[in-house]
């Protein structure tokens, strides 16, 4: 009998791997809004070099996504976490090593990108891993809850690790957070050590751009979901101190509760009732929180922004993704998976730069505006998108 055909059992199994990724996530979410303070307040770049420290993760991100896919189908999800893990490991190294007070400012940032670099293979590799290793164990049915139960690691380790990231910062500076970072994935990767694997499939071959001509419209939606949330993730933290407001550090918290407590309640809703209008409902969410911190007349308007752009984002990418993973065949669904992450890894990786050089020209408050604007985009391309299920079409029409 297989853990497919034992659902308590395989819940339980993908469970467990929720918690190495939580982990794992806690080095990307800790970093990401201490690296731009660090490199603002600590090393006295600008806004502009603050935000590429943050984006230049998600560039290579994107540009690993197709090999870690590949991998995930060839070698299986367990090896290629592990993989992932390790590649975290020594990106927490080499970024500890970049604050190392003999480096000029120059060099300290640039040993720091080459740190961010890795760190963005890193995440793809586990990422995508994981998710073919708990799609596997789950079965492609339920692949709406297992994309749910992975955003709930990932996000929930936003929630703990935003606070916790720029406390160990103030307490220990920056070498000291990174340390930490470089431990997390360690233990890990000792976590999944004896969890069991699940063989890859075996079938024909595509290319990675011919699954992308299948998958574009949903990962394109998820791209635009994504700009909100790393404009929120980079610059929330300065928005607010920029205001002089209090609470600075309580924007991941909102966000990051408000998204593992709809993945709680509605992660199940993507393969219930299909994708789409679970994706319209929640851009819908996102935009309207998006506009609320652009707009915030005081830090607690802001927060519910934040709040409400969890909310929002939370059920984007396994809505999305359950679409995607039911267009392809079982022994390219790594690949798949790993083409659509690439497009919110897009968002992330270009939303930095861009919203720092915003910032510099017209204040922090104009990168919520674009947020709620993009995510209003992806909106109405979901809406537009004709590919759907004819299931799911009849469903709406009910």
């Amino acid at each position: 009998m297989t853990d497919t055909d034992r659902p308590d059992l395989a819940y339980r199994r993908v469970l467990a791997l929720t918690g190495p990724l939580f982990l794992s996530y806690l080095t990307v979410a800790m970093s990401l809004p201490a690296v731009p303070v660090h490199v603002v307040q600590g090393l006295g770049f600008d806004n502009t070099y603050g935000g590429l420290a943050v984006g230049i993760a998600f560039l290579s991100t994107i540009l690993t996504r197709g090999r870690a896919g590949a991998w995930a189908d060839r070698l299986g999800g367990k090896q290629c976490m592990q993989r992932g893990l390790v590649i975290y490991a020594a990106a927490g190294v080499i970024c500890l090593a970049a604050s190392w007070t003999g480096f000029s400012t120059t060099a300290s940032y640039a040993v720091l990108i080459a740190g961010r670099l890795l760190l963005g293979v890193g995440e793809s590799v586990a990422m995508v891993g994981m998710i073919g290793w708990a799609i596997g164990v789950m079965g492609q049915a339920r692949s709406g809850l297992v994309i749910s139960l992975v955003g709930m690691g990932m996000y929930g380790a936003f929630a703990a690790g935003g606070p916790l990231g720029l406390a160990l910062l103030d307490r220990f500076g920056f070498g000291g957070l990174m340390l930490v970072c470089s431990l997390l994935p360690i233990a890990g990767l000792l976590a999944i050590h004896r969890l069991p694997a699940v063989g890859p499939h075996v079938g024909q071959r595509q290319s990675f751009w011919t699954i992308i001509g299948q998958i574009w419209r949903p990962g394109l939606a998820v791209g635009l979901q994504g700009v909100g949330f790393a404009a929120l993730g980079a610059f929330f933290s300065l928005y607010v101190l920029s205001k002089g407001w209090a609470h600075a550090s309580l924007g991941l918290t909102f966000f990051g509760t408000g998204f593992v407590a709809m993945r709680l309640l509605c992660g199940h809703l993507p393969d219930r009732i299909g994708g789409r209008p679970v994706a319209i409902a929640s851009l819908c969410v996102e935009a309207c929180g998006q506009y609320l911190i652009w707009l915030a007349p005081g830090p607690y308007a802001a927060l519910a922004g934040a709040l409400l752009t969890g909310i929002g984002c939370s059920m984007v990418f396994p809505a999305m993704g359950s679409e995607v993973v039911k267009r392809v065949q079982p022994h390219m669904r790594g690949t798949a998976v790993g083409g659509f992450a690439a497009f919110q890894d897009l968002a992330y990786g270009a939303t930095g730069p861009l919203a720092g050089a915003l910032a510099d020209r017209t204040g922090y408050a104009s990168i919520f505006l674009i947020g709620g604007l993009a995510a209003t985009m992806g909106l109405l391309l979901v809406l537009s998108d004709r590919q759907a299920p004819k299931g799911l079409e009849a469903q709406l029409g009910k």
